[in-house]
């Protein structure tokens, strides 16, 4: 029998809760089998595994669950893989496009607070020049 996991299992390899486990289940990331009484016991393949290490890995890559089932998808279907890497180079451009934006705003703030503190400074200098006896 193939390797096989259960939620515990990728719940400590991947250092995740058993309930994000379920949440990416019930987000159509994770196809578990059943087992045990009333099929209550989950068990993860080989496949699920993956799916779940490149879940992680576009999350980290900021990118949404439904983004990331829809590429993760792609690569799980038979189909011409050139279609598939063309999908994902447009969702990469797009979120490097927002990163970059974000990096933009986070850099003029940076700038902004930079100023603020220049200025403080020169008026705490200025106030305590004012206090000290000449």
């Amino acid at each position: 029998m193939a390797n096989t996991y259960t939620i515990s299992d990728l719940a400590q390899e991947f250092d995740l809760t058993t309930r994000a486990i379920r949440f990416y289940e019930d987000m159509g990331l994770l196809e578990p089998e059943r087992s045990g009484p009333g099929g209550r016991n989950r068990v993860y393949s080989a496949r699920d595994r993956t799916r779940l290490k490149l879940t992680l890995r576009a999350k980290r890559l900021g990118l949404s669950l439904t983004e990331a089932k829809d590429l993760i998808d792609m690569y799980d279907s038979p189909r011409d893989t050139g279609p598939q890497l063309k999908k994902f180079l447009v969702v990469l451009a797009e979120h490097r496009r927002q990163l970059e934006s974000q990096l933009a705003d986070l850099e003029a703030t940076l700038d902004e607070v930079k100023t603020h503190e220049k200025e403080t400074r020169s008026l705490l200098n200025k106030a305590s020049k004012a206090v000290s006896p000449g």
